[in-house]
């Protein structure tokens, strides 16, 4: 395989598309648990309780989400600036550790996404109980 710059280039839009779809996520989270949090103010209801614990855990998977895609993305800076200098062996191996880091923020993604479908899943309890 002909291992150049252009390699870890090709990984700079998926990497930032990625990041701009984390951060998304983020903040319609962070959204949704200011509002989840001023209704449980109003009213301690079991029902916020759970959606806020689940957000939560939600939240952490997020931020971990958001610093492997950001190390695989200074990996790969790494390995373009390894590979301007003329380090090829380190430049490859740097390259194989961000496309790690990215395949574990995916992983993680992959999981949040679990977590989601089980926030609704409370919400959907409790209208049959109603």
């Amino acid at each position: 395989m002909n291992f150049n710059l252009t390699t870890p280039a090709l990984l700079f839009p998926a990497i930032s598309l990625l990041l701009l779809a984390y951060t998304n996520r983020y903040l319609t989270l962070a959204s949704l648990i200011r509002d989840l949090y001023s209704r449980n103010q109003e009213s301690k209801n079991r029902l916020f309780t759970d959606q806020i614990a689940n957000l939560r855990l939600r939240i952490q998977i997020i931020k971990n989400m958001q610093i492997l895609g950001v190390l695989s993305f200074f990996c790969c800076v790494l390995t373009m600036m390894l590979l301007f200098l003329g380090q090829i062996v380190a430049g490859e191996i740097t390259f194989g550790i961000s496309l790690s880091l990215l395949l574990l923020s995916l992983g993680l993604s992959i999981y949040e996404i679990t977590i989601s479908i089980g926030a609704l899943n409370i919400l959907l309890d409790s209208c049959d109980k109603e």
